[in-house]
């Protein structure tokens, strides 16, 4: 209630200033008396919302603490009195396990500050109008455009065709003739009286009255070859013919006459700053609803009770079985150790703070089937 009221009075103290400032921005125009006036008010109301506030948080921070004190105050744990584990079957391991208390969340809204009005001053709003002013007339200058110049490629004359006499000397070839020498004739010759045989007898023996034989024989025509050089080709001559060369050059042409052109400049304004009002400065009344926030709290269902727990007894400690724990363990992110099947402080911790997280029964140096099963292996 005394925090209802210390909130009220701040909510009005703080009307107040805002009052006092907006009376003051309104009132710009006015006498340096009435602006003292406003500049003490203020101040006078600035030291009265700081007690207030210092006021209030002392007691938020009271509240606090109280609440603190209550989550935080230790419950004992009640404790079996049962000297053995009831409903004990053969073959299994007990052990006093600590189950932990158990706790559940709620959320409460509640108010945390009433609601309250401010009264505010909306002064007067001003524009600025912008005046366009000549600064500088429009002209134009004349802007001269220069030439465009190209290269290009053009094949120039070296030196012109020409031509030449060539002479083609003659050829000749060898002719061989068969020349006449002695053409063939008859001429007579003398003969013998007697005509003999080839063995030397005498067939006939006729004689003249001169006693001599006269016999008129041929004489063959008498050849020779002979060889001579005749003209095959008679020497001639031709014209050749030798082109022109010529060579690719670069040159630089004009392709574009430079110009001139005229370029406008167009006027240049300026502005002037004209101040005019658009409303007239007024009053708003501005309703503050309540503000409320959410409080969590956390609720204890069930108390912390140390009794009778089955565990897991030595002889299922196997490495195997200690192997698929460990595995289990690491698959759920509490072990962090290597998978070597060796039950140590490394396994049983890590065993511990799984159980933690579940809210199962946490045992120091034992492991609780419960977690076991939780993990759903079978031992």
């Amino acid at each position: 209630m005394k925090a209802r009221k210390i909130t009220s009075l701040a909510a009005m103290v703080s009307v107040a200033l805002l009052a006092g400032c907006a009376s003051d921005s309104a009132t710009t125009t006015a006498t340096s008396t009435a602006n003292a006036q406003t500049e003490a008010l203020i101040s006078s109301q600035k030291s009265t919302i700081s007690d207030l506030e210092r006021q209030l948080k002392s007691r938020e921070q009271e509240l606090a603490a109280a609440r603190r004190a209550s989550d935080q105050a230790p419950m004992p744990a009640p404790v079996s009195s049962e000297l053995f584990p009831p409903n004990a079957e053969p073959g299994h391991c007990y052990a006093r396990i600590l189950t932990p208390a158990t706790y559940k969340t709620t959320t409460e809204t509640v108010l945390a500050k009433e609601a309250s009005e401010r009264v505010e001053i909306i002064p007067a709003q001003y524009e600025t109008v912008k005046e366009r002013v000549l600064v500088k007339e429009a002209s134009s200058r004349l802007e001269i455009v220069p030439a465009v110049y190209e290269t290009v490629s053009e094949r120039v004359l070296i030196k012109p065709a020409t031509t030449r006499i060539e002479q083609i000397p003659a050829t000749y070839r060898t002719e061989s003739e068969r020349v006449l020498v002695t053409p063939a004739r008859t001429e007579w010759k003398r003969g013998p009286a007697t005509t003999l045989s080839r063995t030397g007898e005498v067939l006939d023996s006729r004689t003249t009255d001169t006693g001599e034989i006269m016999c008129l024989v041929e004489v063959p025509a008498v050849y020779k070859t002979v060889s001579r050089q005749v003209v095959d080709r008679a020497a001639s001559t031709r014209e050749i013919t030798i082109p022109a060369e010529y060579k690719m050059v670069e040159k630089r042409v004009l392709k574009t006459p430079a110009t001139t052109r005229e370029v406008v400049i167009p006027a240049e304004y300026g502005s002037v700053d004209t101040v005019r009002v658009v409303s007239d400065a007024k009053e708003r009344r501005i309703a503050i609803p309540a503000e409320y926030t959410t409080v969590t709290k956390r609720e204890k269902v069930s108390e912390d009770v140390l009794d009778w727990r089955e565990v897991v007894c030595d002889v299922n400690l196997n490495r195997a079985n200690v192997s698929e724990l460990q595995t289990a363990l690491k698959k759920a992110g509490y072990y962090k150790g290597p998978l070597d099947g060796i039950i140590g402080p490394m396994t049983l911790s890590a065993a511990n703070s799984y159980a933690r997280a579940k809210q199962l029964p946490v045992g120091t140096n034992y492991i609780a089937i419960d977690t076991i099963e939780k993990l759903g292996l079978k031992f």
